[in-house]
């Protein structure tokens, strides 16, 4: 190993500073599992098997388990400012592995192997299924468990990545546990994903410029890396041979963090649906201690910082490109998708509520409640869309040049569709996909209307709006199987344009237009907070009528949800998950609340303001 390498696991003060009074380890704890070949050994998880490659990133997770002792070596002939930082690196690092045990490969202890799989039988009901199901689809690192793959079809050839651990698809897993009352997977996914957070985000403290300046990253898209606090769209446990010893393996964490996704996007969404799960864990656990480690407090100011940067733009929405959420290709939804203000909203609250008061965080603190009265104005104001805004939008007036403009973003009124004319209902609205200079997406986008239910980025009366909305327009978005991750489809040149011929996102399939299990929960909860829990309960009584008979599909394709999606995988785990966490919910509803956010009084109250002076003209301000 290098001085590069070495040096990239020494951690900032804030890391090593923990106090060793808590007997928790570290976000960058992680046990180095061992173990003999055997011609017999299984995995205990679908993610390991298969032939393994040989990761280009090994250095920079393999030494992250290492004790010092066993890093001794590297530091001869480097000089004392290596020592001095694996000191560091040492003393931040825990270990995960249970106390008096010896961890084994993947699911193993005491260096047997890994019993396999068992084989599925037929449950006595569609919730007990479920259960089996995401229960099989865990990930074990070093002997625990971290997570679960995608998808965990066992005729399935070639998973590609699908034998990962995504961060946005473990939420709803995530939740079924805690809900569950299992919260090691939930705590042990927590702590290993910012473990990866840090360490490929490089706090190098003991570097000179020059050598700085000279390294090769990992990490990176044609020599270009992306921002500190970006969170791995995935990982995956990876079983490789030792240096130098031909009969032992070990196990190690290859992060993801989009330099090998389809299209090359980093995952905005995945730091967002961290620190919610992270609040979740908290509030449904008791254990409090998770999210004030410094480390994870680090870990929280990591993010916000990355969201809350200073740009070009004017708006306080997030700017992001096309396919950097759940809608991971492209679908003309770059700029300030819903989806990704209604979960940075959501964050924010959360954060808020977590972060714990010290000197350095006031002016996080301070710029976080400014983003979130500004955001939650924006949106309320221009993404908001029903029978009385559509007719003003009609009439607007163009080319208007004043800080008093109404049609602040110069939309042309051939913009709305007619579509949109004859289907939005007279009782209902809801919040656009996007909004630009001179655009508006009409499109219904699910995921980012439910998620502004549930982090009250809409107010009351736009939150029952939208769920009077999905009841009204029950046979286009539920139809066979809930959810429609959007309506309508884009077809024909629109189609050819927009997604560049995209054959996976045909008309009515995929993300353009078709329908995902996992939305489930999130109507749940949405319509749990709203008082409205039999609007989720129709809907799960809906999806319970086919789903397990077709296998847990990961989405379903045409208008009305009749067939499986023609690329869509089995044995899907956030459809299973999806389904469990709303069944879950609709029995003891009041748990709904480690999700759901309330309307803050001091938001509220800006806003009240805001709107009683925005009448008049503003006073220009004057640099001299």
């Amino acid at each position: 190993m290098g001085i590069a390498e070495v040096a990239l696991h020494s951690m900032p003060g804030a890391f090593a500073a923990h106090s060793p009074a808590s007997n928790l380890p570290l976000a960058a704890d992680a046990a180095r599992g061992r173990r003999r070949r055997s011609a017999n050994s299984l995995h205990s998880s679908r993610a390991l098997q298969g032939p393994v490659r040989f990761p280009g990133l090994r250095a920079a997770v393999e030494c992250q388990c290492q004790r010092i002792d066993d890093l001794a070596r590297v530091t001869e002939g480097n000089g004392a400012w290596v020592k001095d930082a694996v000191d560091k690196a040492s003393h931040a690092l825990g270990d995960v592995r249970v106390p008096g045990q010896a961890v084994g490969g993947n699911g193993s202890v005491n260096g047997s192997a890994a019993k396999p799989p068992p084989q599925r039988r037929k449950a006595s009901s569609v919730e007990d299924e479920a259960w089996e199901l995401l229960r099989e689809s865990v990930v074990y690192y070093c002997g625990s468990p971290v997570g679960t793959i995608a998808a965990n079809d066992p005729n399935d050839a070639n998973p590609m990545n699908y034998d990962q651990v995504f961060i946005r698809d473990f939420i709803p897993s995530g939740i079924a546990f805690l809900l569950k009352g299992e919260y090691e997977i939930v705590r042990n996914f927590i702590l290993h994903t910012l473990q990866l957070q840090v360490f490929f985000f490089r706090h190098i403290i003991a570097l000179s410029l020059e050598e700085v300046r000279t390294m090769s990253w990992e990490k990176t898209m044609d020599c270009h890396s992306p921002g500190q606090g970006l969170m791995p769209a995935s990982f995956k446990v990876r079983t490789i041979p030792l240096d130098g010893d031909e009969d032992a393996t070990e196990e190690v964490l290859d992060p993801d963090f989009g330099e090998a996704a389809i299209g090359r996007v980093a995952p905005v969404d995945s730091g967002l649906w961290w620190i919610i799960l992270l609040r979740a864990y908290g509030k449904c656990s008791g254990d409090l201690t998770v999210q004030e480690r410094i480390d994870v407090q680090t870990g929280i100011k990591m993010i916000l910082k990355l969201c809350l940067a200073d740009g070009f733009d004017m708006f306080p929405t997030l700017l992001v490109t096309d396919g950097s959420c759940m809608i991971d290709r492209r679908m003309g939804i770059h700029g300030h998708p819903l989806e990704i203000q209604a979960l940075f909203y959501s964050a924010l609250l959360c954060a808020r509520e977590m972060l714990t008061p010290e000197d350095g965080s006031a002016d996080l603190i301070r710029a976080l409640n400014n983003r979130l009265i500004a955001l939650s104005f924006h949106i309320r104001e221009y993404y908001w869309v029903d029978m009385q805004k559509l007719n003003e939008i009609y009439r607007y007036k163009t080319e208007e040049y004043s800080y008093d403009a109404v049609n602040k973003f110069n939309i042309y009124p051939d913009q709305v569709s007619p579509w949109l004319v004859e289907w939005i209902p007279p009782k209902g609205g809801y919040f656009i996909g996007n909004l630009q200079p001179a655009h508006m997406d009409f499109r219904f986008f699910s995921l980012g209307n439910l998620w502004s239910i549930v982090s009250s980025l809409a107010t009351t009366h736009q939150s029952h709006a939208i769920l009077d909305l999905i009841e009204s327009k029950w046979s286009d978005l539920v139809a066979e199987m809930p959810l429609k991750i959007c309506y309508p489809a884009l077809e024909n040149q629109e189609w050819k344009i927009i997604t560049g011929s995209d054959p996976k996102n045909t008309p009515w399939s995929y993300h353009n237009g078709g329908s995902w299990p996992t939305l489930l929960w999130q109507l749940t909860v949405a319509s749990i907070k709203m008082n409205r829990p039999e609007i989720a309960a129709k809907a799960v009584e809906v999806a319970e009528r086919r789903i397990a008979i077709d296998k847990w599909p990961e989405y379903y394709d045409t208008k009305r949800a009749r067939f499986i999606g023609k690329q869509s995988r089995l044995y899907q785990t956030w459809s299973i998950a999806g389904y469990l966490v709303a069944k879950q919910l609709l029995d003891k509803p009041d748990a709904a609340r480690i999700l759901s956010n309330d309307e803050d009084a001091e938001i509220l109250n800006a806003l009240s303001t805001n709107r009683k002076r925005g009448k008049k003209v503003l006073k220009k301000t004057f640099i001299v």
